[in-house]
């Protein structure tokens, strides 16, 4: 475990140890004014996937965005991202030639402090991308054209943290 998953780790320990937990165990940040997410961008040939957010997830409805989800487990994060990759849009470990860990960071946007761990996967071969209920639709794109999109907040600062 390199420095950033370690602190990733000992962060979703902290917030354990003092929120509430859904019946499945998963951590319950609903009412914390803090939750660390990780944001996975997927990379192949070049490109990168963009997701577009559905009107059935909590927050961001109809904006841009990675792979992406709560730190809601005890466990590390890699293990948490390949659990991301499959369940979004149907990515398995096999096709990823690399998978890097990039420098958190944290913002806040509607009194919420996102603590976010980014992470770039490369992949072996194009996938087959199965979206789930989270996402409507997705679109390949070069990194540099991330401007032209209408993205969660501070997605290019998670992108430059991983590229």
């Amino acid at each position: 475990m390199n420095e950033h998953e370690k602190k990733a780790l000992i962060v979703v320990k902290g917030f354990a140890k003092k929120l509430p937990r859904f019946p499945d165990g998963r951590i319950d940040y609903s009412s914390s004014d803090i939750a660390p997410v990780t944001t996975v961008f997927i990379k192949y040939e070049g490109r990168i996937l963009l997701l577009k957010r559905s009107d059935k997830v909590s927050t961001y409805q109809g904006k841009w965005n990675s792979v992406s989800g709560y730190l809601d487990e005890i466990v590390p994060i890699r293990e948490k991202i390949l659990e991301e990759l499959w369940e979004e849009v149907g990515i398995k470990e096999e096709n990823i030639k690399s998978l890097i860990l990039g420098k958190d960071y944290e913002f806040t946007h509607n009194k919420k402090t996102w603590n976010v761990y980014p992470a770039l996967a490369e992949l072996k071969n194009k996938p087959i991308i199965e979206l789930d209920w989270e996402h409507t639709e997705y679109k390949w794109i070069k990194p540099e054209e991330l401007k032209n999109f209408d993205t969660v907040p501070e997605l290019d600062k998670g992108l430059k943290n991983v590229l």
